[in-house]
This record gives C-alpha cells, structure tokens and sequence, in this order.
C-alpha cells in the first residue's frame, strides 16, 4: 500500500492533484495540508504535526471522522513533513509521495526536496508531486512516462553524478557528467511518450514536468 502525505505548501492547481490519488492510498496530513486534503473531500487517515497551521474547525472534522491524530510541541527539530516521513516509514511504508511540499517559502521548499534522499539506504521511494511538477530521485537507471515536448531536469545533488547517458530526450547526454555548479542538464525535452536516464554514480533529481499541464497555467 502506498502512502501520501499533503504539506502545507503551495499546488498550483488543486484539480491537477486529485488523478493523482488511488483508492487504497493511506492518506496522510502535515499538519495544515489538511486543507488541500479537505479541498479534494477526502479524509485522512492520520494527522500528524504541531497543528498549528489546523484551525479548530479542522480539529473537529478530524475527530467526527475519527482519524488518528499525533501531535508534537511547536519546539521541535524536524519539519512537520520529516516526521511524517518517518512515521510512514515506521509502520512499514515503502513508496510514499508527498503532495504540497513546492513552492512558497525557499527554505521550506529546498528543505522538502532534501528529505527526498531521508531513507534512500532503507531502499524506501519518496517522490513529490503538485499536479505540475514531479520530482524524484535517480540513481541507477529511470524510465520516465509522459509526451512529447515534457520538460525534464536533471540535476546532481551535492557531487559530480558520472555516466548520464539519456534516451528518449531533445538534447541527448551520451556517458556524460554532470556538475552540482553547472547547469547542463535543466530544461531538456521528451521527444515521445517514454524517456530513460541511466547513471554509473551519484544520484541526480529528476523534475519532469508536464508540456500540457505548463502551457494552461
């Protein structure tokens, strides 16, 4: 079973999200993701955090639908989202993608993105996804499914990523390297419906975002 977390971040567009979702996902709330959860008329199954972006109306739609609630002191050393993170991972979850966690506040964003590499010695999947953009982690070999004229980025994450070799994109890397301080591999494109991206070390970020999606906003 796959778990998904909303934060309280920003989703461009709530509409883009709900395809997103699966029947049997274990629904989770960051503290004030709660509001996109409720924007889509689902229901948590946990809401965990120092709720102090859950105002008291939430509180009580929480308790009427009896949905699990964990809650830490506003003095803590994790986000919000990291503790649902690794709360999901305690009980067992091994895919998780985290809704909301883009946008807004740069720090929060790029502390969001980092967490994507939290349980990557645990072989556990994080992805992030806001209807637009979807971000995930390589680190050997990644088939990527969309259309013709996707954006996708690939960028190194701390250190020198060797051996990116690429199928499938405008701009092709051919056993190339890629630089933490350089931007070489940003704003490449899907020529088809399928696209892989293969690596020999490091671990890239890989932003894939949808052409159709991009020219309606």
């Amino acid at each position: 079973m796959r778990a998904v977390v909303f934060a309280n971040g920003v989703i461009p567009d709530i509409y883009q999200v709900h395809p997103l979702i699966l029947d049997a996902d274990f629904i989770v709330s960051a503290d004030g993701g709660l509001r996109f959860i409720r924007a889509l008329n689902l229901i948590p199954m946990l809401l965990i955090g120092d709720l102090d972006s859950v105002s008291g109306e939430d509180i009580q739609f929480i308790k009427d639908n009896n949905v699990e609630i964990i809650k830490f002191p506003a003095d803590k050393d994790q986000t919000d989202l990291e503790l649902a993170l690794k709360e999901l991972v305690s009980r067992g979850f091994d895919n998780i993608l985290v809704i909301g966690a883009l946008g807004g506040r740069i720090d929060q964003t790029l502390a969001n993105i980092g967490l994507i590499q939290l349980f990557t010695d645990q072989d556990i999947t994080i992805e992030f996804d806001d209807g637009q953009d979807h971000v995930f982690l390589i680190e050997d070999r990644q088939r990527i499914g969309g259309k013709a004229g996707d954006i996708v980025s690939l960028i190194p994450i701390c250190k020198t990523v060797n051996g990116v070799t690429t199928v499938g994109l405008k701009y092709p890397l051919g056993n190339e390297n890629l630089f933490p301080e350089k931007t070489r591999g940003i704003s490449n494109e899907m020529t088809g419906d399928a696209a892989e991206i293969t690596i020999t070390s490091g671990r890239l970020l890989c932003i894939h975002s949808s052409e159709t999606i991009i020219k309606e906003m």
